[in-house]
């Protein structure tokens, strides 16, 4: 009996600790801001993996046209000859946040050293070109582990997670069916003070987010305001 009892009792704390890691709300390793607690029927839209170049413009185009306000969580590889969009950015009200240098698929797995080498560098790129001390982060996958939680006390950064995960990059293709796909998942789960992931690398995002902010509009949501942080 005692053999199962231990076999069993591995698999839950196994199946926690997976879990603790690949959910960013769980709060278990480090604390991030997934949503707002407020009655105002507001919105916080967020952009993951720019710049991208026209993409990334088109998405831009949208936001000023309906006077919306968005974090961009950049990668700092991409920076590189996209120093005008990235102070377009700036330049229209938005905010920056840190989203690693290399946006690597072994990102969680890596030391110590390799991991506050990596996320500094994003840093010091958007501190420069932007002239702030940037500090919002938020890690690849939105994984978090003892490392990150480490890297992200040392650098003294404050991490941002969301509440409506929109599944741009896994269902998105630029079709009616997949479009409606997603903004039905974000609707469905909309509340005041959702943090939404979008990401503007993706072809055709721009579309998807003009809908978005229909649908916005039509629920009577606002999405003017920055990160409350």
């Amino acid at each position: 009996m005692f053999p199962v009892l231990l076999t069993l009792t591995c698999i839950l704390i196994l199946a926690f600790l997976v879990w603790a890691s690949a959910s960013i709300r769980s709060g278990v390793y480090l604390k991030a801001f997934c949503r707002a607690k407020t009655a105002d029927k507001v919105v916080y839209l967020t952009f993951d993996d720019g710049p991208a170049g026209a993409e990334t413009e088109a998405v831009l185009d949208v936001l000023k046209t309906r006077g919306a306000v968005a974090t961009f969580f950049i990668v700092g590889k991409n920076v590189t000859g996209q120093e005008p969009l990235l102070r377009r950015i700036l330049a229209e009200g938005h905010s920056v946040g840190i989203h690693t240098f290399s946006h690597a698929n072994t990102f969680p797995l890596y030391s110590k050293r390799l991991m506050v080498n990596d996320i500094a560098e994003c840093k010091s790129i958007l501190d420069r070109l932007s002239g702030r001390d940037v500090r919002l982060f938020r890690p690849p996958f939105g994984v978090v582990n003892p490392t990150i939680a480490y890297a992200v006390k040392k650098l003294g950064l404050e991490t941002v997670g969301w509440s409506i995960r929109s599944f741009d990059t896994r269902d998105y293709r630029q079709d009616d069916k997949s479009r409606n796909l997603v903004l039905d998942r974000i609707i469905r789960q909309l509340k005041p003070g959702s943090v939404i992931l979008l990401h503007d690398r993706l072809p055709g995002e721009s579309a998807l987010v003009s809908r978005l902010l229909d649908l916005l509009d039509a629920a009577g949501y606002h999405y003017d305001k920055p990160l409350p942080m």
